[in-house]
């Protein structure tokens, strides 16, 4: 009792019982007039509020609180939130950590992948099978095959009505009990959708077209798509089943983005939207966290930060090990292991783009899947070669990254020669990487 005491005379600790956390609770709600209910590891604070009239507030409006001490609840959470203004809703989880608090902007996220789906389905089947067994389903987002139209490319995405909706949705289905057309499907949240602001949005004069035949030529698609209004276009480029169309002037772009939409080219229904610029300052440091090894630097010649020196590239077979996954900068790397196909076993065809970073070792895979995800052309490698004192070969790669959205180019060379094809192509996709 002494050290209790103590403590709340410092007021740097409070303790009370499970009746006076209780009886201050429902004070709160007396006071409020809100509701609170317990579910789902968690406690709901309001949702709505009393006398709140119309739909729920849009998305953007929450915030994450973490890192909130133990022993607080809300009874005092609720007057430090309400000095930023009305609450809807406070969800409080049942585990906390203690220490300082941390704030942000919670990440809305609406939306599922889901994986492994037999390429014949179409989206109004999925669509029935997710709302089976899951609730809130607003949506299904479903692409073509690339080379066959009748046909899935094996994944779709579950827009729910609710942040809430898609967690339930995502718990629900991620233990693989469920097992829609006898398929074990792959559960796990959808990248979120690049936010761009809506200034530089207005100033957007590209087209994104998606869902185009793999047969279908940069020119055919400039010509359909001047012939709304002649001499429109300034250029396209396309990239397997999706095209980038440059216009002079912003109003015809907006112009030929509603009325190509839908529109078949070749046999195909292609989906037309205005495309997103790529933010440069994204680069691969923050776009990874910045977890790139002290030997990755060092092996790319950068400054020892012990002694201030540069550290040679080495011998070229100590290159290879060393670039072989652990020490390339991303993510920590996925378990190497091989396993053996038993008789049986299924194997489902996915793309690699739908794969996480931690599925591939090598700097080479990082950078094409880098380039994907931004919208950019695939990287362009072009080996240059010369002779050694000695007499050896040694070669270099320089790399293109072209952004199509922006129709910007970098070129990327290291300053390291290397002796085999292969680690020099994985050296410069490396570089490349670090200086994006």
């Amino acid at each position: 009792m002494q050290e209790e005491n103590k403590a709340a005379a410092n007021g740097c600790g409070k303790i009370r019982s499970g009746a006076q956390n209780g009886a201050a609770l429902l004070a709160l709600m007396e006071k409020t007039g809100y509701s609170m209910v317990q579910q789902n590891g968690q406690r709901k604070f309001g949702g709505p509020p009393p006398g709140w009239e119309g739909p729920p507030p849009p998305r953007g409006c929450e915030v994450f609180v973490g890192k909130i001490p133990r022993d607080m609840y809300e009874d005092e959470l609720v007057p430090v939130f309400e000095r930023a203004g009305k609450i809807y809703e406070l969800r409080l989880m049942m585990e906390f950590s203690g220490k300082f608090i941390g704030v942000c902007v919670s990440l809305d996220n609406c939306r599922l992948f889901i994986g492994a789906i037999p390429k014949d389905k179409k989206k109004e089947e999925i669509l029935n099978e997710m709302k089976k067994v899951t609730e809130g389903v607003v949506d299904v987002i479903v692409y073509p095959n690339a080379t066959d139209k009748t046909k899935n490319r094996g994944f779709a995405f579950v827009e729910y009505e609710s942040h809430r909706a898609a967690a339930m949705a995502r718990r629900r289905l991620i233990p693989g009990t469920f097992q829609p057309w006898g398929h074990t499907i792959q559960v796990d949240w959808a990248d979120p959708e690049k936010v761009v602001d809506e200034e530089t949005m207005q100033r957007v004069k590209v087209l994104y077209v998606r869902n185009l035949m793999i047969s279908t030529t940069e020119d055919k698609i400039k010509a359909e798509f001047n012939k709304f209004k002649p001499g429109v276009v300034e250029r396209v480029k396309k990239l397997r089943d999706y095209a980038f169309v440059h216009f002079f002037h912003r109003e015809d772009a907006v112009a030929a983005m509603s009325i190509m939409n839908g529109k078949c080219i070749d046999g195909a229904s292609i989906e037309v939207t205005l495309a997103k610029p790529v933010n440069k300052e994204s680069s691969w440091k923050q776009h990874f966290n910045g977890q790139i090894s002290p030997s990755s630097e060092n092996l790319l010649g950068f400054p020892n930060k012990e002694d201030g020196t540069q550290k040679s590239l080495g011998k070229p077979a100590s290159l290879s090990v060393r670039l072989n996954g652990q020490h390339s900068p991303g993510p920590p790397e996925v378990e190497r292991s091989t396993y053996h196909i038993f008789p049986g076993i299924k194997l489902t065809p996915i793309s690699m783009y739908s794969l996480k970073l931690s599925h591939f070792s090598s700097a080479v895979m990082h950078l094409d899947y880098f380039c994907h995800k931004n919208s950019w052309a695939p990287p362009e490698y072009c080996l240059y070669s010369t002779t050694s004192q000695d007499g050896k070969i040694l070669l270099v790669y320089k790399v293109l990254i072209s952004s199509i959205a922006d129709d910007s180019q970098s070129y990327f060379m290291p300053e390291k020669l290397c002796t085999t094809v292969e680690d020099a192509k994985e050296l410069a996709a490396q570089f490349t990487l670090l200086h994006l």
